[in-house]
């Protein structure tokens, strides 16, 4: 979610008055006049900002259009926020959710609009060395904190399947990717065959993200503190070294990709490099190794290919959220690739 926000595209508007008498019966304190913008940012779900004389809101909501099966679920999202909010893990707090079509013409919940630092520069450039570090710990640390919630405390012992993670996200992203597709990628035909043969033995269930990096991230104005976790789109019951391992993912991937940061200087930029990131999050949880690396590298290249591919698929059909959708075309391959090349240091 960015901090800047655009004019709504005419595709993406909707009727502003049945949203504020609906919202005026439902959210506590909130009273008109309300105004309404789109944030740039949002590949998957447009997300906007509501501003009342009082207090500014965002609303998340499914994109008009057809989509991809089980895509775009701002209902679990609203869910899982609620029931995290409560744990005391620092997410924006959720007033309502509504899943009457009719309101606005799609699926949408309304959440606190939380003031603070987004990072949109992965490398975080303009910090200085020892800020950049704090940060990026903190980052490694918000998301250990995330494993550890009692998931059954929390409400969420039905959010997911335990158990058998892996080879159930493999058979679904196959899935997601196949029904996206638009070209064949020799890199991507090899994971879909490889991957669940080489599923780990190791079965462990914590929530998982699904979607963990730093520009999901809002920090304090002033200091290296998360206070708001966003876009839990992707979060479901799963494995938690498949999520440590996709936001180890930039790490592999160079800058060109506009995802990655594998070519910068990592010691004067001081960032933590795998090694150091991997031992961060071991003591964190206590852990002392973190098996298997190579493979939830791989798997998560490729499933971060299907959720690109799915964004590329949805501009060419000319519903996607983001105008910079089109351009994510040309990212699948890379991913591909550096997935590839990691299943290949697995031993496939």
């Amino acid at each position: 979610m960015s901090t800047g926000t655009i004019e709504t595209p005419d595709r993406l508007k909707f009727d502003e008055e049945a949203l504020a008498s609906y919202l005026e019966g439902r959210v506590g304190g909130f009273a008109g006049p309300m105004s309404v913008a789109k944030f740039a940012g949002g590949e998957s779900n447009p997300t906007y900002l509501l501003t009342t004389p009082e207090k500014k809101y965002v609303l998340r909501r499914k994109p008009p259009g057809k989509l991809l099966p089980s895509a775009h679920a701002v209902d679990r999202e609203y869910r899982i926020m609620t029931a995290l909010g409560a744990q005391g893990y620092p997410v924006p707090k959720t007033h309502v959710l509504c899943e009457d079509d009719s309101v606005i013409g799609t699926m949408f919940f309304v959440m606190d609009m939380v003031e603070g630092r987004i990072f949109w520069d992965k490398v975080i450039g303009d910090a200085t060395p020892e800020e950049r570090r704090a940060l990026f710990n903190e980052a490694i640390d918000n998301l250990a904190r995330l494993h550890q919630v009692d998931y059954q405390a929390a409400g969420l012992g039905d959010y997911g399947k335990p158990g058998n993670y892996f080879a159930r996200q493999i058979e679904r992203w196959t899935q997601q990717y196949k029904a996206a597709e638009t070209t064949a990628i020799p890199e991507i035909d090899n994971l879909i065959e490889w991957l669940p043969t080489a599923v780990p033995d190791d079965d462990e269930t914590t929530i998982v993200h699904g979607d963990y990096k730093i520009d999901n991230l809002i920090y304090a104005p002033e200091e290296p503190t998360i206070i708001a976790t966003l876009d839990w789109e992707l979060s479901t019951l799963g494995h938690p070294l498949a999520d440590f391992s996709y936001f180890l993912m930039p790490w592999s991937m160079p800058q060109i990709t506009t995802l990655g940061y594998s070519d910068v200087d990592f010691d004067a930029m001081n960032i933590p490099t795998i090694a150091e990131a991997s031992e961060r999050y071991c003591a964190a949880t206590g852990r002392s190794a973190l098996p298997d690396l190579n493979f939830c590298m791989a798997y998560n290249l490729f499933r971060f290919s299907g959720i690109v591919q799915g964004v590329y698929k949805r501009a060419l059909q000319g519903n996607a959220s983001s105008t910079n959708a089109a351009k994510y075309g040309a990212v699948v391959p890379m991913l591909g690739q550096a997935g590839w090349a990691f299943a290949k240091k697995a031993g496939a």
